[in-house]
């Protein structure tokens, strides 16, 4: 079973996430046109944070006037406080209601546009494939945009609104706790203190000592929190993976290896899992104490004046409340904490895969750095494909061919063959610009006069039709060309299943997915076609058909192929030949093939033209 790859540089830097490209991300969406409603709905959540404010300080009022009503046995006043009571409920009710409604919408908003950008950036320039091949540093993409992406914008706004709400109900009950505490006259040392306000030092100490035990226990978290989140996101690749080769792993019965390999990435999810609840669990000793004793500490705090009769039970319990409040507020960050791990978690993976994506752009702007260089000729020019003394290599340095010397000319047939490891198909990836590592030169014909056929074609998901259209929109052609080419490349019965929705790639035979292919180039029409083992799983019978039509429906193509079958060669007119050497392949040049007449008339099947025996 193939592992994924382990994110090392995660695990390396788990505590350092790269705020200034996040805090980046959040400019850039607040300025950018397709930012939507997003100032909107943060006006909106500031307008009922606000709004939310205002109710709890009218609640600590009503909290003094209350048990002042019960102290003194007064019903009516008892009875008017209940219907302010059930106001209050109704306003609290509906401001937290829409405060949730709006924050959901800007934490959608928020996802939507950070799921764009790394889109965008990922899938853009063939990066989605160079980064697979050469930034392990970035692994599982998918699962990052996915689940990273989202973790980050809901936990950036649930932050955002918290500390909003912290800091506004700490600026409104530290001025309610300092008129309501009054002063405390101490003597320490043979010193008298008066201390104005001192349950307000009494709140920001205890909250000052809860945050300070609350880091020193709970640091190695965040740590942690990195390697719970490439663990899980190892075992999903696993399961995945596992998933969509099931028809080849039930063939080859290896069922007992695949179980294998996910019970190991699973025992690193279990041990990375016990890791964080054994943290978790340190962590929770120190809060629940320490939230257990804030139900009582601000009661005994101001107990003294009580019983001296310096205030009332009314002005006690409310004076409790606005500690309460107080304490709320400056405890933000010790009730947040594990969250605050997970965010940083999301945020230096998502920082760590937009970094690699930087480097590649990096890497393709940077000229001192030995890349292969693609000169893509426009509309209009002159075409022709040159390999001007080209070198590949992989993204580790090491090269695979050198010294490649080339130049196919417009409506020529190429046929390029050598040994398996002379890097036929990773020269198809320099041409179509997915392979960046090498040096030397490629010009190359417009990328959209091109079209190459891998071996396994790509199949999106959708409907029949919007497969053969793609990439070009559902709609690009008529039905009714879908289904001449269709039954031109003996698919003919599909033409009835073109607004069905499949997984194709698993409906049909590898076959059948091949010629689905070349049904697919003669609705493009292509001036050039890269095909790369794209006949393997056809008969030669098949495989001269499907020849025989590319070159009668597109006559004046160029064709430049991949392929270790014979009975390819009749279809081409020259052959290069790649050959190991030491420092990398070489192309061995060799004359244009002589193909017997009878060969040519057998293949090429020239209507009323009598093939001699």
């Amino acid at each position: 079973m193939a592992d994924a790859p382990s994110d090392d540089a995660a695990q390396a830097r788990p505590a350092t996430p790269d705020m200034r490209a996040f805090r980046r991300w959040v400019g850039a969406w607040l300025t950018s046109p397709d930012r939507g409603n997003a100032r909107l709905l943060i006006a909106g959540v500031l307008a009922m944070t606000l709004a939310q404010v205002a109710i709890q300080i009218r609640f600590n009022v009503w909290n003094r006037d209350f048990f002042n009503a019960l102290d003194k046995r007064d019903s009516e006043a008892f009875q008017n406080q209940i219907l302010v009571f059930l106001v209050l409920a109704g306003l609290s009710m509906t401001a937290a209601v829409y405060q949730l409604y709006l924050k959901q919408l800007l934490q959608l908003n928020w996802r939507g546009w950070l799921t764009r950008r790394l889109t965008e950036s990922w899938l853009h320039d063939s990066r989605q494939y160079q980064l697979e091949a050469g930034a392990a540093e970035a692994d599982n993409p998918d699962q990052r945009i996915a689940e990273d992406v989202r973790l980050a914008a809901d936990l950036s706004v649930d932050f955002v609104v918290g500390i909003l709400i912290s800091v506004t109900m700490l600026i409104a009950f530290v001025g309610i706790l300092w008129s309501l505490s009054g002063p405390l006259d101490v003597v320490l040392g043979g010193i008298d203190l008066h201390i104005p306000g001192y349950m307000v030092w009494a709140a920001v100490l205890y909250a000052l000592i809860g945050s300070g035990l609350t880091w020193w226990v709970g640091r190695p978290m965040i740590g942690i929190q990195v390697r719970r989140t490439t663990a899980e996101a190892d075992f999903r690749f696993g399961l995945t993976r596992a998933r969509e080769s099931g028809e080849s792993i039930a063939l080859i019965r290896g069922e007992a290896d695949e179980r294998r390999g996910i019970d190991r990435l699973f025992g690193e999810v279990r041990s990375v899992w016990t890791e964080l609840m054994r943290s978790q669990r340190n962590l929770m000793w120190l809060t629940s104490a320490y939230g257990t004793l804030a139900m009582i500490f601000p009661t005994v705090v101001a107990a003294p004046a009580y019983f001296s009769g310096a205030m009332s039970l009314g002005v006690l319990m409310q004076v409790g409340a606005a500690f309460g409040q107080v304490q709320v507020a400056l405890n933000w960050f010790v009730d947040r904490f594990p969250q605050i791990a997970e965010w940083r978690s999301a945020v230096s993976r998502l920082a760590a895969l937009q970094d690699a994506l930087d480097d590649l752009d990096q890497l393709a702007k940077d000229e001192s750095q030995p890349t292969i260089v693609i000169e893509e000729a426009t509309e209009g020019e002159a075409e022709a494909l040159v390999l001007d003394n080209l070198e590949i290599a992989f993204a580790d340095g090491t090269t695979v061919i050198q010294g490649a010397f080339a130049r196919i000319e417009p409506g020529e047939r190429v046929l390029i063959k050598g040994e398996s490891g002379t890097g036929k198909s990773t020269l198809f990836r320099a041409i179509g610009g997915l392979w960046p590592w090498g040096g030397g030169r490629i010009e190359t014909p417009p990328r959209d006069a091109m079209a190459f056929l891998p071996q396994r074609p790509y199949l999106p998901l959708g409907a029949l039709g919007a497969v053969l259209n793609y990439p070009r929109p559902a709609d690009a052609f008529e039905e009714s060309a879908q289904r001449e080419a269709l039954e031109k490349v003996g698919l003919g019965p599909l033409g009835d299943r073109l607004a069905e929705e499949e997984r194709w790639d698993r409906v049909l035979s590898l076959g059948e997915q091949q010629r689905l292919a070349f049904a697919r180039l003669i609705l493009h029409r292509p001036r050039w076609v890269f095909l790369d083992e794209a006949t393997a799983a056809l008969d030669e019978a098949n495989q001269d058909a499907m020849m025989n039509l590319l070159l009668e429906s597109l006559p004046d193509v160029a064709l430049v192929s991949i392929g270790h079958r014979p009975g390819l060669e009749a279809f081409h007119t020259r052959t290069l030949t790649l050959e190991k050497g030491e420092g990398g392949a070489r192309f061995k040049r060799a004359a244009p093939r002589k193909v017997s007449e009878r060969t040519r008339l057998r293949r090429l099947r020239v209507p009323g033209q009598r093939v001699p025996v």
